[in-house]
């Protein structure tokens, strides 16, 4: 398998941020991090291993970022609305770094997104902000709002990327267009420690539903615990299932 690690000094952040492309051609998936986990870590808990055949064939190129987490929604040192701005920095680096790299560097207009738990909120996130640029996503095991980190705070940087509160809001058909013709994909176990991101699943897809925005939204069993064992199983099942 091909692999190329890639770091840039972020204009967005601050600081370098580095990447890693798995695999020779195909469309883009980005994976993100867990909570507070960095671009290797993908690899590290055999999430690569697992689409290897898929990367192989050249039906796709994964492409693991890494997370800013620490300085932003799990920094407990700076108040609510400090962290959503520093994650509007990160989102800036997504949008305005990555996304013309994954452009140059594939030749793909649009890419997907996914990741699992924290990195499942994530990819959300940054499909319903940009789905000009992204027009996939398989989210797995994640929590879509941010009320763990920042409680019941109201401030506009949270609102602003908290999917389950601003999704009902959103009638702009900008984005409601381009979201309804996106592949979307959401999954969660009814095991241990799947309680919060069942919740949120089932609440996902009540609020895509009401938007007229089309998206598999599934439940595996009682025995699917939050865990990447499970997450293994369901990243290429819903690469394939959403054709990549």
């Amino acid at each position: 398998m091909q692999v190329e690690e890639r770091s840039w000094l972020s204009p967005s952040l601050g600081h370098d941020m580095a990447l890693r492309v798995y695999g020779h051609d195909g469309r883009p998936v980005v994976a993100f991090p867990s909570q507070d986990g960095r671009y290797w870590d993908f690899e590290a808990w055999g999430m690569v291993e697992a689409c290897a055949g898929l990367i192989e064939a050249g039906r796709m190129r994964l492409v693991a970022v890494d997370g800013v987490d620490w300085q932003s929604w799990t920094n407990q040192a700076i108040s609510p609305f400090d962290r959503g701005r520093r994650h509007d920095a990160y989102d800036a680096y997504l949008a305005t770094e990555l996304v013309p790299f994954l452009r140059e560097h594939t030749g793909w207009e649009q890419s997907w997104a996914t990741g699992a738990s924290m990195g499942a909120y994530h990819a959300a996130n940054v499909v319903f902000r940009h789905p000009d640029h992204f027009d996939g996503l398989i989210a797995i095991s994640g929590l879509y709002q941010l009320s763990m980190f920042v409680g019941d705070d109201g401030s506009e940087p949270v609102y602003l990327n908290s999917p389950l509160r601003y999704l009902p809001n959103l009638e702009d058909p900008w984005y409601l267009d381009r979201l309804r013709a996106a592949r979307l994909a959401f999954v969660v176990g009814r095991g241990a420690w799947e309680d919060e991101m069942l919740a949120d699943t089932r609440a996902m897809r009540d609020i895509l539903a009401a938007k007229g925005i089309p998206a598999i939204v599934d439940e595996w069993g009682d025995d699917v615990n939050h865990d990447w064992p499970w997450w293994r199983l369901m990243l290429p099942h819903y690469l394939q299932r959403l054709g990549v």
